[in-house]
C-alpha cells in the first residue's frame, strides 16, 4: 500500500459525520388543512407536527405509520410551486389493493402497476416494474412512486 493511499484512506474515516437519517422532506400544497385531511385520512399517515409561528407560517409534518421521513406540508410559492415531481418512494404492503382504491376513489394515478421488465423514468432514475409499483398525485398534484414493500 502506497502512502498517498494509507493517507487517503486515513482521511476518509477522519470525516465522518453523525447524520443517521433522512427527517423532512417538502411538500407544496395550495391547502394545508385539505393535504392534512389526503394524507391522514386517504393515505393512512399520521400527523406528527403542527405549529405556527409567530409570523403565521405553519409548520406541518405526517409519517407513514411504522416512520420514516416526515413530509412536510407546505404552502406552494413562486419559486416551489404544486405539482413538482417529488421524487418520494412510498412503500406498500398491499399495493394492488391500494391502486384498487386508489382508483375507486376517483384519485389520479398511473395506469395498472408497471409491468416487470418496462423501463420507466421517476425522477431521473429508470425504474423496470420490480418490485410492484405504481404512481400517485396527491390532490395538488404532485406525484408519488408507490413500491411493493419487501
Amino acid at each position: 500500500m502506497t502512502l498517498a493511499l494509507v493517507r487517503r484512506l486515513y482521511r476518509m474515516t477522519q470525516h465522518r459525520t453523525h447524520i443517521g437519517q433522512v427527517a423532512t422532506i417538502m411538500v407544496p400544497v395550495t391547502d394545508q388543512d385539505a393535504a392534512l385531511a389526503f394524507y391522514t385520512e386517504t393515505l393512512g399517515m399520521q400527523k406528527v407536527d403542527d405549529l405556527t409561528y409567530p409570523t403565521g407560517e405553519r409548520w406541518l409534518e405526517v409519517s407513514p405509520a411504522k416512520g420514516s421521513a416526515n413530509l412536510c406540508l407546505v404552502v406552494s410559492r413562486p419559486e416551489r410551486p404544486t405539482g413538482i415531481e417529488t421524487g418520494v418512494v412510498l412503500l406498500s404492503s398491499g399495493i394492488l389493493d391500494d391502486l384498487a382504491a386508489f382508483r375507486s376513489q376517483g384519485l389520479k394515478v398511473g395506469r395498472a402497476a408497471t409491468p416487470e421488465g418496462e423501463v420507466v423514468w421517476w425522477s431521473g432514475a429508470a425504474l423496470a416494474g420490480a418490485p410492484t409499483q405504481c404512481r400517485l398525485h396527491d390532490p395538488d398534484g404532485n406525484p408519488f412512486l408507490i413500491v411493493a414493500a419487501p
